[in-house]
């Protein structure tokens, strides 16, 4: 079986610095990417929109030139997020939408994930004329959508967790305060997130990984598979089931991709586990495994059109970008995992080290 599909854009992946940046950009490219959305927290992160702004952050402007001379100018289109930081302004915003180069920005819990040191309290921006600014602009608000502070026994236990907590109390607020405002629900993982992003208005939208529609805490856990680390935390299987409801709707316009894609090339470290799993180079051939995983026939029409919606179109209506004339094609038959090297280190990806899993794919890439 082939699929053939329009290039898709990677509406969240993390293409690190340095050394790192060209050879995560070829494996972007290698999987049919025309564009990404590149995340900000790099070191230092992506704080300021222009190099002449006086903050001691990266720009939008640098850090777009750092991807483009590493092989991102093959790529149609590239946005990087303005990290939203305690020296956030709506005059910032404003300026950076005018000019063209602020098309996005995201919100980082405050120290909540690798890289989330400069993170800001959510409602600060609620309050504060930023979200204000954002929405008059246009400018796209994406989401790690975890509550942050939290006491261990609500930061993930069975009748609660961060994710839950941030799509029951704050983004409800932010929704019912700015309705026009685009917003993306990064990485949702599970049931309630699901349920807020479909009931939310036509603006509201979510990204969904390969991992968190593959595993379950469980496997995380079973043997403590620490590659299986990733923030937010993979849940329950009542959530995987509400995420591989969403994405196999033949209806779905809210839920596309975005794989969160996060090499490391250190795992474990003295101050505990890195989070994210790496699925550059794999991410359609993954998507399509969960596809089949979640019953969905891809051999059919109705299927088929199903994961095109979800990998190919969804995500670049959300956005405004051009569907790509070009395609690229998928198919069923076995492909043999390596890990990348970059230098003298490695990344691993996600299936080499995967639960109860060979290193060969079920589907392969043309």
């Amino acid at each position: 079986m082939q699929l053939e599909l329009p290039k898709w854009y990677d509406l969240h992946l993390h293409l690190r610095q340095d050394e790192m940046l060209a050879p995560l950009i070829a494996d972007v490219i290698k999987m049919g990417c025309a564009g990404v959305l590149a995340m900000p927290n790099t070191k230092p992160p992506v704080g300021k929109v222009f190099k002449s702004d006086g903050l001691p952050y990266w720009s939008i402007e640098e850090y777009l030139e750092m991807i483009s001379k590493a092989g991102g100018d093959a790529l149609d289109d590239i946005i990087v997020p303005l990290y939203l930081t305690k020296d956030t302004t709506p005059q910032m915003i404003e300026e950076g939408a005018k000019a063209g180069v602020l098309r996005a920005a995201k919100y980082y819990p405050p120290h909540g994930t690798t890289g989330a040191e400069f993170g800001y309290p959510f409602m600060e921006f609620v309050e504060n004329g930023v979200f204000e600014v954002m929405r008059d602009a246009g400018v796209v608000l994406c989401i790690h959508g975890e509550e942050h502070g939290l006491e261990a026994e609500k930061y993930f236990d069975r009748k609660q967790n961060a994710e839950e907590i941030f799509y029951s109390e704050r983004l409800p607020h932010a929704v019912e305060k700015f309705p026009d405002l685009k917003i993306v629900g990064e990485h949702v993982t599970t049931k309630t997130a699901v349920d807020f992003i479909k009931s939310a208005p036509a603006n509201v939208g979510a990204t969904i990984t390969p991992q968190h529609l593959l595993y379950t805490v469980g496997h995380l856990l079973q043997g403590l598979k620490y590659h299986l680390y990733c923030l937010p935390l993979l849940k329950y299987e009542e959530d995987r089931a509400a995420l591989r409801d969403a994405v196999a709707d033949a209806g779905n316009t809210k839920f596309f991709a975005g794989t969160d894609s996060a090499p490391h090339t250190q795992k474990v470290t003295e101050c505990g586990c890195a989070a994210g799993c790496y699925t550059g180079g794999i991410a359609p051939q993954l998507y399509a495994e969960a596809f089949e995983e979640a019953g969905v026939d891809l051999g059919s029409e109705p299927g088929a059109l199903a994961l095109k919606n979800f990998l190919c179109l969804n995500g670049p209506n959300f956005y405004g970008l051009d569907i790509p004339s070009e395609t690229f094609t998928i198919e069923k038959a076995p492909q043999k995992l390596e890990a990348l090297q970059i230098g003298d280190k490695q990344v691993i990806p996600l299936p080499i080290m995967g639960v109860e899993k060979s290193p060969v794919l079920v589907w392969s890439i043309l």
